[in-house]
Parts: C-alpha cells; sequence; structure tokens
C-alpha cells in the first residue's frame, strides 16, 4: 500500500519527465510517460477513450511532488501509441497492456481509470486479483448512460474530414464543452492533432476505434458487473456532478456491486472531470491515497 510517510508535497519543486516505450505483449510498441523518482509509491493513470496521456499531465505532476512514481499511458490507437496493422481493437487487448504494464513495476501501483481507463482497471483486476493496490475510477460505472455516450461518439465522429487549423479545431471543442469558459490552450490542442497526407489536421487516435470498442461497447457490460462485483482491493469512485453518463441510478446500482467502494462527487464537473476541476480531482484523489493503509518501503 501507500505509504503516507512519503507525501509530503513541494509545491514548486521540478518534476522529472521522462517519455519511454513500452512494448506490448503482441510487439505493439506503447508510449508511457513516467513523472517523479521510479523508487515511490506506482500510480498508474488511464485516459478514456480518444484521450491521451496528456489529460494527466497536471494530476501527474502535482502527485509526483507529493512523493509518488505516476505513469501516464497511451492506450494502443491513441496518442504517441502505435496503431494496430489490422486486427480489431478488442478490450481484452486494452487489458492485457494494463497487466502486462503493472508487472514491469517493482510494487503494485494504484490504478486511475478515466471513462474507458476505469474499465479497464475493472476487467484487469478481475483477471488478475491482487493486480492493484487500489483502484480510482473517474466518472464510470459498469453500466453507463447511453445518451451520454452517444454525444461522445457523435463527437469523435463530426469531423472524418478533419480541421484546416488548430482554431478550426478549438471550435468544435468549444461547441462540445460550451460550459468551459476559455477555449482550449492551441500549443496543448496541437498535441492532440496529426497532419493528414493533405495538410489537414485530424484528432491522434485510429479512426478504426469507432468500429470495435465503441460501437460494441455495450456488449461488455455483464462482464464488467461480473468484475465489479469480484472486486475486493480499495476502491474510490470519483463522480461528475454534471456528467451524462454516470447517473445517481449507475452509481447505486455500482454501490450495491462493490459495497466498500467510497464515492466522491464534484458538483459541478461533467464526465470530463479533470478537464473540468483538475485542481479538485488532485485534492480529492491526494485524500484518498493519504488514507490508504501504508506499506513499509
Amino acid at each position: 500500500m501507500v505509504n503516507s510517510a512519503a507525501l509530503a508535497a513541494v509545491p514548486d519543486a521540478p518534476v522529472t519527465r521522462e517519455l519511454r516505450r513500452f512494448v506490448a505483449r503482441d510487439g505493439l510498441s506503447l508510449a508511457v510517460e513516467h513523472f517523479g523518482a521510479s523508487e515511490h509509491p506506482p500510480l498508474v493513470f488511464a485516459h478514456g477513450f480518444g484521450q491521451s496521456r496528456l489529460a494527466w499531465t497536471g494530476a501527474a505532476e502535482h502527485l509526483a511532488r507529493e512523493g509518488f512514481h505516476c505513469l501516464a499511458l497511451d492506450g494502443r490507437g491513441h496518442g504517441e501509441s502505435a496503431w494496430q496493422d489490422a486486427d480489431a481493437y478488442e478490450m481484452e487487448r486494452f487489458v492485457d497492456d494494463a497487466v502486462a504494464l503493472t508487472q514491469t513495476l517493482p510494487r503494485k501501483p494504484v490504478w486511475v481509470g478515466a471513462s474507458m481507463g476505469g474499465l479497464i482497471g475493472m476487467m484487469a483486476e478481475a483477471a488478475q486479483p491482487g493486480l492493484f493496490d487500489a483502484l480510482v475510477l473517474v466518472d464510470v460505472t459498469p453500466r453507463w448512460e447511453s445518451a451520454g455516450v452517444n454525444r461522445i461518439l457523435e463527437f469523435m465522429r463530426a469531423h472524418p474530414e478533419g480541421f484546416a487549423s488548430v482554431e478550426e479545431a478549438s471550435a468544435a471543442v468549444a461547441s462540445y464543452l460550451p460550459h468551459r469558459a476559455q477555449r482550449s490552450d492551441p500549443g496543448r490542442l496541437n498535441k492532440m492533432l496529426v497532419p493528414m497526407a493533405n495538410g489537414r489536421l485530424r484528432w491522434h487516435w485510429d479512426p478504426r476505434l469507432l468500429d470495435t470498442v465503441a460501437d460494441g461497447g455495450e456488449r461488455y457490460i455483464t462482464g464488467l458487473t461480473q468484475a465489479a462485483s469480484a472486486l475486493r482491493l480499495p476502491v474510490l469512485l470519483i463522480s461528475g456532478g454534471r456528467s451524462d453518463v454516470v447517473s445517481d441510478h449507475t452509481i447505486d446500482e455500482f454501490r450495491k456491486l462493490v459495497p466498500h467502494a467510497e464515492h466522491e462527487r464534484i458538483a459541478d464537473a461533467t464526465h470530463m472531470i479533470v478537464g473540468d476541476a483538475n485542481d479538485r480531482f488532485v485534492d480529492t484523489i491526494s485524500r484518498y491515497l493519504r488514507r490508504l493503509p501504508t506499506h513499509t518501503a
């Protein structure tokens, strides 16, 4: 478990960052960014569908200052990780990546997963009980609200021709996230885009992900429900009070499956909790980590 003696935050201390490659068991090269010292208790951050490891940068830097070794993974087909050549993207591949990456670490990590990243964590722990020290689920439950998921998928399918500029992509994001007072930082948004052969810009993820993981998502609900009911490790669910993906109904169902799970709600956050309220997200997870049982270094 987490050694609380290591959790003395140094707010302005520099954080070491290193982007490394991890080779999955099927040979695919995945990008993993490391924050902080490798001898510290590990936290593995797994992003949601269509996102990338960059979503976690602020949280990972802060928690590295608190004495954690933070690893932010680009899932296969996302960010700077490789795309599959021909095989369909199946959740089982993502789960196998989670297990394989975790097994390279000197001690069991806390898995922090947003949306799809949380589902991967549940499935990995079910496949290999005891894989993680604890599980933090960020606005995700085994059953979700279809209307919210469909809204996300509509946005992801909305621009198959790409964008003429970063500014055009920024306008699309602003329309999709009208509750945010400021538009996405162009420099950061540029890292989420890659050039096409015709000079236009497209999102970083492989479009084929929509054909398998997204369109077939509901077939995993039975397995996810079984995986949740088998969880015996410490679990924290962080939900967004304005989420249209997770609701009171899905949370109540989850807490019946995992009665020992803790739940924290960030009232004015949507499904995109880390982007909406990163400071409160970091405070919530930091307080939770301090409450976990400790282990000797």
